[in-house]
């Protein structure tokens, strides 16, 4: 018999501080003998592994950025956009190269705008039922990191990272597991249990487990893994076994989801209902600052 995915319950029984390090033990016994040993996770894009190295260091090399920034046409276009878009307030001549690219928009911005290309096309989504994923990928991380940059202490390029990744398992998951797609469809029906128990009781995993395998083995970082693996576990918010950057980022993306939802005029979803006062709290935000910030990431969205 195999091993059964790591469960949501047990990811929230490790001590402090070994967070992160119990979910990449679990999700590599559960790649060896359980269900996810049939999932194919896309090989990390080398310019990303090139990118994520640059970035490491202290003081990144604004050179080898560019440098990776202009070996690939089609990304150096998406820089060149980007700056010579109404986000970025252009005034005076358009952005001609990549370096006049990245000095308008920054280091840290290009940097995310590099990422957000590389998985796009690291994982192509074909599927009519997920026609806007990357999209609303894109968007939702534009919402993440305008949202750290009201919290002090939350990186805005880690944030950026985690609103761009957040549901990344879901292409994943479609294109490795027969009947994936019937069970999307059902798992967005029913609403007498969450999305994540239809997934695990149909494949025995689930589009968080799957999505926080894609950062293992892209050796991304380490709160990316934890936030991601547990970003439906919004009753554990607060648990003393799990790092604050991870709890920040999860509540984070929970508002985040909800500023989305209403810029796109929809109604709000069960997490927002059930579980915005705890996410709220943990960020130490009122109603009034909320309003604040969802003026912010409605500005971003328009521009964008």
């Amino acid at each position: 018999m195999q091993n059964p995915a790591p469960s949501h319950a047990s990811a929230v029984a490790a001590a402090p501080g070994a967070r992160a390090q119990q979910i990449r033990d679990d999700l590599d016994q559960s790649r060896r003998r359980g269900p996810l040993q049939h999932i194919q996770i896309p090989p990390c894009p080398e310019l990303l592994a090139q990118l994520q190295q640059a970035m490491s260091q202290p003081e990144p090399d604004l050179n080898l950025v560019a440098r990776i920034a202009s070996s690939d046409v089609a990304m150096a276009a998406t820089l060149l956009r980007t700056a010579n878009s109404p986000l970025f307030k252009p005034v005076g001549l358009p952005c001609t190269t990549v370096g006049q690219a990245m000095t308008r928009i920054g280091l840290r911005e290009s940097v995310a705008v590099m990422t957000g290309f590389l998985v796009r096309h690291a994982i192509p989504v074909n599927s009519p039922q997920l026609a806007r994923f990357w999209e609303r990928s894109a968007k939702r991380a534009i919402a993440m990191a305008t949202i750290a940059r009201e919290l002090p202490g939350l990186s805005p390029e880690l944030a950026h990272s985690f609103g761009l990744f957040l549901h990344v398992g879901v292409p994943v998951l479609l294109q490795s597991v027969r009947g994936y797609a019937a069970t999307m469809v059902e798992a967005g029906a029913r609403i007498d249990r969450p999305y994540i128990a239809t997934e695990n009781a149909n494949h025995r995993t689930d589009h968080a487990v799957v999505g926080a395998l894609v950062i293992r083995v892209w050796n991304l970082p380490a709160p990316l893994l934890a936030a991601i693996r547990l970003h439906h576990d919004y009753a554990a918010l607060g648990h003393a076994g799990i790092e604050p950057e991870t709890h920040t980022l999860i509540a984070a993306g929970l508002i985040a989801e909800h500023l989305m939802r209403r810029h796109e005029g929809l109604p709000e979803d069960a997490d927002w209902a059930s579980h915005h006062a705890s996410a709220m709290d943990w960020l130490h935000i009122d109603w009034e600052e909320l309003g604040h910030w969802e003026e912010a990431v409605d500005e971003q969205f328009d521009a964008a």
